[in-house]
């Protein structure tokens, strides 16, 4: 089987790096473009030198050049600038898988109150998110898929089976995230120097933190509701990598049992490769999925509250991000869904 020719867009940051560490040894992947603004004319082992082997030379990026050299291309860039490249290059054949924002929200009038004036809101409508699990179908034929943010995957992954199976009422859903540091990107910042990491856990954005706009959408779908308003607070802990969250739900019956909470997520992902149902009394720890693009998922049931707590673990580059986008890129092009990924 021949490779698909692929292309890493924004190559430098910590989800393309990643990137290029799946794409370098996927077996039907060929890693024949990177680009990076900063890096243009360095050679990948100057900027990575643990890929000083693959070769590759960073290059600006050029709407031309990618779609040339590529089929297939991963957009890692930041909001609003992924959709100066992803569309144009859609535009030219090539399929675009975007680990930004842009495309994930379905309204621009929401997207705008969260990131600003969308560049391209007559595509809103043609990308799939892509959160396989859910939208695995959708995948196979898109032309542009927006993967989803990583603290909303680690959330939508276990919530929305509880409010799709009528387990968990929608009023009052109240969610609490830790991220390891490399989610916050690289980029130099005081908040993020070690010093001020090191040792030190804080929230962070507790309200109107711009993935709290896909969280809601996605779990409104999943809800039958138009809207869904959640309280959503992440926090920062000192780990490079690995997110962590906790959700409450009001769960819909007094007398809810975790077997059921159990048989639930068990039918929706028994047979899914990258998400683990962990057995009754566990609970999710990121020391087990980083480096994995896998989502481990606990739960249990509150009697004196009335309360159903899951308990969700990923690795916030991997199956928060660009494991996520190999997830999908698998899909797409027909391959096994695992190709690359463990």
């Amino acid at each position: 089987m021949s490779k698909v020719a692929v292309a890493v867009v924004g190559a430098s940051g910590y989800m393309g790096e990643e990137l290029v560490r799946l794409l370098l040894t996927h077996p039907h992947a060929e890693l024949t473009c990177i680009t990076s603004r900063t890096y243009a004319g360095q050679t990948i082992g100057e900027v990575f030198p643990r890929y000083y082997e693959a070769g590759l030379t960073f290059t600006a990026p050029d709407v031309e050049e990618i779609a040339s050299k590529a089929q297939v291309a991963f957009m890692s860039l930041p909001h609003g600038l992924a959709a100066e490249y992803a569309v144009p290059l859609a535009e030219r054949g090539v399929r675009v898988i975007d680990v930004s924002a842009d495309f994930r929200l379905d309204s621009p009038d929401v997207y705008k109150s969260y990131y600003g004036e969308h560049p391209a809101p007559e595509w809103l409508p043609k990308a799939v998110y892509g959160l396989a699990e859910r939208n695995r179908e959708q995948i196979r034929s898109a032309a542009l898929i927006a993967c989803p943010g990583c603290y909303p995957t680690s959330i939508l992954l276990p919530t929305t089976v509880m409010l799709e199976k009528g387990l968990a009422r929608p009023e009052g859903i109240i969610i609490s995230s830790m991220s390891g540091v490399s989610g916050a990107g690289r980029k130099a910042e005081a908040t993020l120097l070690f010093a001020e990491c090191n040792e030190s856990m804080r929230p962070y954005k507790v309200t109107g933190h711009r993935h709290l706009s896909e969280i809601e959408q996605e779990l409104a779908k999943a809800a039958g509701l138009k809207e869904l308003p959640v309280n959503f607070v992440p926090h920062l802990v000192p780990v490079n990598r690995g997110i962590h969250s906790t959700i409450f739900l009001q769960a819909s019956r007094d007398d809810l049992s975790p077997l059921e909470v159990e048989k639930a997520l068990r039918d929706a992902y028994g047979k899914e490769p990258f998400v683990r149902v962990l057995a009754p009394g566990e609970l999710a720890d990121t020391k087990h999925v980083t480096f994995t693009n896998r989502c481990e998922i606990g739960y249990a049931v509150d009697t004196r509250t009335k309360r159903l707590i899951l308990s969700s673990a990923i690795d916030n580059l991997t199956k928060g991000g660009s494991g996520q986008a190999v997830q999908c890129f698998n899909i797409a092009c027909g391959f096994d869904e695992t190709a690359g990924l463990i």
